[in-house]
């Protein structure tokens, strides 16, 4: 529950009516990122008032600081009527969008994990997909809407995190001669194996080692220190269904998977193994991603689905699942990531990034509904 700094004394009766008609038709507005109204969600409800201010305070369970303007204006036009006449008179309206994140219920949790409220995977069941590349810019886009997150490549043998987010050079402190303290990187708290290797040492491991390698980049590093938390760590998969993801589904509790898949078929089938093997370790998939859906030609402006069409909207339906996005095939997405700079980043108001923060609003908010936000919202008025 969100707290406003203000001194509420014993309000009049018919004041202290009025704000809980206001709470009431508060409660009955949609939520764009859930689909649903805000009295079916655990979403924290705080109206107040004082010297002339309406005061109101909402609380949801998933990071949408973009949105705090368009809601303002829907919770304006909501109380228009409560701040002309009545009761309140001509009063003023000051309001605030707060997120707080539940974390995923787990069992017995490695130490420098506790921390650590939700670990998201991002998966493909293929190569070239565009799956890094939808992990980075996944990961800075729930930093961009608000959220406390980290980046974790579980690619041990093809680490690309250093290059997408131009910290090649970076390599992570050690602290007592066996923890890793993150790479901070735009706001990010980032480990890879690649900050451990150079070009001329690539990883040639067998399965064992290679989750060995996994398992001690991930428990052995430091991603949360004193009482710090984070919201979401967001682990960019290998591609495929072997070693490395029943490593990462046995060590650490997975709140959820997006799968990322472009619309040719051999890729389709390919993501449905992906859902598939989610689903045999039980772990939610959060929605597809379709990355490379269309292609708009920069010289005529024609677009056209170079890879097919509707291929993420079948495997959603079929699986129960959301479609979280589609993504154009652009040339700025893949100069940015190659460049250190990802789309996010690069272009934090372009359409790309636009495209990002709502693939990251859509999984976040799906998770929150996943962690049992089913119960009637907490409504404070003073």
């Amino acid at each position: 529950m969100s707290e406003h700094d203000h001194e509420h004394g014993d309000l009049p009766a018919d004041v202290q009516a009025e704000l809980e008609r206001l709470a009431e038709c508060l409660g009955s507005l949609h939520d764009p990122g859930t689909g649903r109204v805000l009295d079916e969600l655990e979403a924290d409800i705080e109206v107040g008032y004082d010297d002339g201010t309406v005061f109101v305070g909402i609380t949801l369970g998933y990071p949408c600081a973009s949105e705090e303007d368009e809601w303002r204006e829907r919770i304006h036009e909501a109380c228009m009527p409560s701040l002309r006449g009545g009761p309140l008179g001509d009063a003023g309206l000051q309001f605030e969008l707060f997120s707080e994140i539940p974390a995923t219920e787990a069992g017995e949790v490695p130490e420098h994990l506790r921390g650590v409220k939700n670990i998201i995977a991002v998966a493909s069941g293929k190569g070239g997909v565009g799956k890094s590349t939808t992990a980075v810019n996944l990961a800075l886009a729930l930093a961009a809407e608000g959220a406390r997150v980290g980046l974790l490549d579980a690619d041990i043998y093809g680490p690309s995190l250093p290059t997408m987010l131009g910290t090649e050079a970076a390599r992570p402190e050690v602290r007592e001669q066996k923890f890793f303290l993150p790479v901070e990187a735009h706001g990010l708290k980032t480990m890879s194996i690649g900050y451990l290797l150079t070009e001329d040492t690539p990883a040639v491991w067998r399965g064992p080692m290679a989750s060995g390698a996994l398992n001690q980049i991930l428990t052995q590093t430091l991603w949360c220190q004193g009482d710090e938390e984070l919201d979401y760590l967001v682990v960019d998969m290998p591609p495929g269904t072997g070693d490395i993801q029943l490593t990462l589904a046995q060590k650490a509790t997975l709140a959820g998977a997006v799968i990322v898949t472009t619309p040719q078929d051999l890729a389709l089938k390919d993501a449905i193994k992906g859902v598939e093997m989610f689903r045999k370790v039980d772990v939610p998939v959060l929605g597809i991603v379709e990355n490379m859906s269309l292609h708009t030609c920069s010289n005529c402006g024609h677009t056209e689905p170079v890879f097919g069409a509707g291929g993420g909207e079948r495997i959603a339906a079929d699986y129960d699942t959301g479609l979280l996005g589609q993504l154009p095939l652009a040339m700025s997405i893949r100069e940015g990531t190659d460049s250190g700079c990802p789309s996010v980043v690069a272009e934090p108001d372009g359409q790309v990034a636009g495209h990002y923060r709502e693939i990251a609003r859509r999984a976040a908010a799906e998770l929150w509904l996943r962690s049992g936000a089913d119960h009637m919202p907490e409504i404070e008025i003073g």
